[in-house]
């Protein structure tokens, strides 16, 4: 039996994600769903007919949802479920002005994950990721290792490419890490940082490294600003297929996500921004690594600000 894998939301993030699962060529079908009619199947045969030019096998299948959860059945027996349904950000919006018109999608999406692909792992991208995290699990209710969001792949991945450019030396040769939350209590970790082994400190003064901080907390402001309509797609794209590659690979490769945290940093009942174990089943552990006393402050200053919202919404 052939994997599978469902991307919800045919946007720019979403139809990206699709195109780079395919390309991984480790799947037999990628289905792409959206509420346009018309739009995933459009999406899905311009996929297909790039087959045969990057050389890749997987099918990829585009299907219309309608209101009362017409069209999901297409996702039934899915190993894993990428949300990234609903409204992007506009210029000035912050990701929390997304909540409530967010929620509603969410849930709806969620529901029909539960009803018709029970057994899958759902990685959440929809913003604000944290709480739309949160809400996907009670709406499931799935077990919590199997439902995780994406954040921290993606803003690591922002403070490598600003630390890699302002050194001028190739990203690979750069090692960073962000926990917390995606976005205001977001704690990217000095502590960390290596560049060719060598500590970020050493290379840069502390206030650089602030500045290199704050410009990946409003990493995807930036862009929003720039493009005017619509929000990042290429690196968060990049970032959701990598996590679910990691999951159907069962690779056990340690991602910073978005995940249930349970004692851990001396922290409890909230999803947030850590390092896990990614596996078949999503989340196989939570792994507590090193951190300053001031790093450990601000994570758990995060998860006090995400639990706030996380009980709102429940009643969403």
């Amino acid at each position: 039996m052939g994997k599978k894998v469902t991307v919800v939301g045919a946007g720019f993030y979403g139809s990206t994600t699709a195109q780079r699962l395919a390309e991984y060529d480790i799947f037999e079908t990628v289905v792409l769903t959206d509420i346009i009619d018309g739009k995933p199947a459009g999406l899905a045969l311009d996929m297909n007919q790039s087959r045969p030019i990057e050389g890749f096998e997987t099918k990829v299948v585009g299907v219309t949802t309608g209101p009362n959860g017409e069209g999901y059945e297409a996702i039934e027996g899915s190993d894993v479920v990428v949300v990234t349904a609903g409204l992007p950000r506009k210029p000035g919006m912050s990701r929390m002005d997304l909540l409530e018109v967010n929620a509603k999608i969410v849930r709806q999406v969620a529901e029909n994950i539960a009803k018709y692909a029970p057994n899958a792992v759902v990685i959440v991208v929809s913003n604000p990721v944290d709480e739309m995290t949160a809400l996907a699990q009670l709406a499931t209710q799935f077990p919590k290792n199997r439902v995780f969001g994406q954040a921290g792949v993606l803003d690591t991945a922002r403070f490598t490419n600003s630390i890699a450019e302002t050194l001028a030396v190739p990203v690979k040769s750069v090692k960073a890490l962000t926990l917390g939350s995606h976005g205001d209590t977001m704690v990217p970790v000095p502590s960390r940082c290596t560049v060719d082994g060598k500590p970020l400190s050493d290379l840069l003064p502390a206030d650089k490294i602030e500045e290199l901080v704050v410009r990946t907390r409003n990493g995807g402001a930036e862009v929003v600003a720039l493009l005017k309509t619509g929000s990042a797609y290429y690196a968060p794209s990049a970032a959701a297929a990598r996590m679910a590659k990691a999951v159907v690979e069962d690779s056990g490769e340690v991602l910073p996500v978005c995940a249930w945290v349970d004692g851990e940093y001396g922290i409890s009942g909230v999803y947030l921004g850590v390092e896990a174990q990614i596996g078949a089943k999503g989340i196989k552990k939570v792994v507590e690594d090193k951190l300053t006393d001031t790093e450990v402050a601000g994570l758990k200053e995060a998860a006090e600000a995400v639990r706030a919202k996380q009980a709102d919404v429940a009643n969403l």
